[in-house]
């Protein structure tokens, strides 16, 4: 990760990630094995791997997977989650030190955290670890701003509430930033539809597992739990809302 604020900005909202943060859909890992010959026998390393939601999808479809995050409440978090399963480790490392070794990954995984790291150390540290032949998979859940009266709405919220929503929020790289990224060993991109549906106390859940979302003590917090309890009134079908997400994969070789 780029720098200590962005490795310790989760620390205090580490049980609402947990419950409230959106998976990935499985259809990605079915891409990558359909469109780039990845198999369960490939082994993962999912740098900043947060609670471990990202790294669940993957051991789900067989793979092993160690999990690399400096967070530590959000590391001993994934432990607690997925640390059962013998195909699973976390480890302390950030982005531009995993501690992995040269040429041991098959799979780099980066879920949702790519934009809080220095891309050039990144690419670097990643070229290192990755096995000749191996990939990086860098993915995103891209929550739609518009389409639904609740979508705008919650998007309106954040900006009139969120601490520093505009400088942090969705700051994910579209496809000619990734291709640039990549180089010459750029090999595709995938979308996928996603989405939850979540009631009050859920998508309340979802807003405080944002980084920027005021904590309670602070004057916008209770204000800004009274705008969602409107919105939510307001635009809750049979007492769920529709959160939608674009699931986003750009892939490639590193050299």
């Amino acid at each position: 990760m780029s720098d200590l604020r962005s490795t310790e900005r989760f620390s205090d909202r580490v049980a609402d990630y947990v419950r409230y943060r959106p998976d990935y859909p499985v259809a990605l890992v079915d891409w990558l094995r359909r469109e780039h010959g990845v198999d369960a026998s490939w082994d993962v390393a999912d740098i900043g791997a947060g609670t471990g939601i990202s790294a669940r999808l993957f051991l789900d479809a067989g793979h092993r997977v160690t999990a690399v995050e400096p967070n530590a409440p959000m590391r001993a978090a994934a432990e607690q989650w997925l640390g059962d399963n013998p195909r699973f480790r976390a480890v302390d490392g950030r982005a531009d030190a995993t501690g992995l070794p040269a040429a041991s990954v098959a799979l780099i995984v980066v879920a949702q955290a790519f934009h809080w790291f220095d891309e050039a150390a990144a690419r670097r540290e990643f070229a290192r670890i990755l096995r000749p032949g191996g990939l990086a998979a860098i993915m995103w859940n891209s929550r739609r701003l518009a389409g639904t009266p609740f979508l705008e709405g919650y998007e309106a919220l954040l900006q009139r509430y969120g601490t520093d929503y505009t400088s942090v929020a969705e700051r994910y790289a579209d496809e000619s930033r990734m291709r640039a990224w990549f180089g010459n060993g750029f090999r595709g991109t995938g979308r996928f539809d996603h989405g939850q549906k979540l009631d009050f106390d859920a998508l309340k859940g979802r807003l405080m597992s944002s980084s920027y979302a005021p904590q309670a003590g602070h004057p916008q917090h209770a204000p800004m739990l009274d705008a969602l309890r409107k919105l939510f009134d307001a635009t809750a079908v049979d007492g769920r809302i529709d959160f939608t997400y674009d699931t986003r994969v750009y892939v490639g070789t590193l050299s």
